[in-house]
């Protein structure tokens, strides 16, 4: 996992919101402010379908803030399609790596010896608006992420 004060690697990727698809651009998001970037396992599971919904309901919070949020999984972007709009409630997007590069770059693969990587695991961080991760946090729960994220972007707002 990257730590607090590494640089974030930059990446672009398919991602779907409210059904549609689009390229996400890190660079270009933290243009506009901070941006939460979680990996999660898989879609649609209980745990992963949970944090969805939880950072749906704090997107206003996000928002106040001007954070952006970004999910991250190896599914395809025609399950991110639907994902996007079942479970994230059209709130914020998801995006698709079934390369598995950005997740790998963010150190968030979970492999098996033989089969390689097969899921992300679920780590969540906070990118600053200068590239810098501003916190990691690495919990098999969904609640966590979205408090600790929502603690980082207020902090972080209160330094400047």
């Amino acid at each position: 996992m990257l730590k607090k004060g590494d640089a974030a690697p930059d990446f672009s990727l398919q991602a779907a919101q409210g059904g549609k698809d689009f390229t996400f651009s890190l660079k270009d998001a933290l243009k506009k402010g901070s941006v939460v970037l979680y990996f999660y396992p898989k879609s649609f599971t209980s745990v992963c379908t949970e944090e969805a919904h939880e950072f749906a309901e704090a997107m206003d919070q996000f928002a106040a803030m001007n954070a952006s949020v970004i999910g991250v999984s190896g599914d395809g972007i025609e399950t991110q399609r639907e994902f996007s709009t079942k479970e994230c409630r059209d709130r914020f997007p998801v995006g698709a790596d079934p390369g598995f590069k950005v997740i790998k770059d963010y150190e968030a693969s979970f492999d098996l010896p033989i089969a390689g990587p097969m899921f992300a695991s679920r780590i969540s961080y906070v990118i600053s608006p200068e590239g810098k991760i501003l916190s990691a946090v690495s919990d098999s729960g969904a609640t966590k992420h979205i408090e600790s994220a929502l603690e980082t972007v207020k902090k972080s707002r209160g330094s400047h």
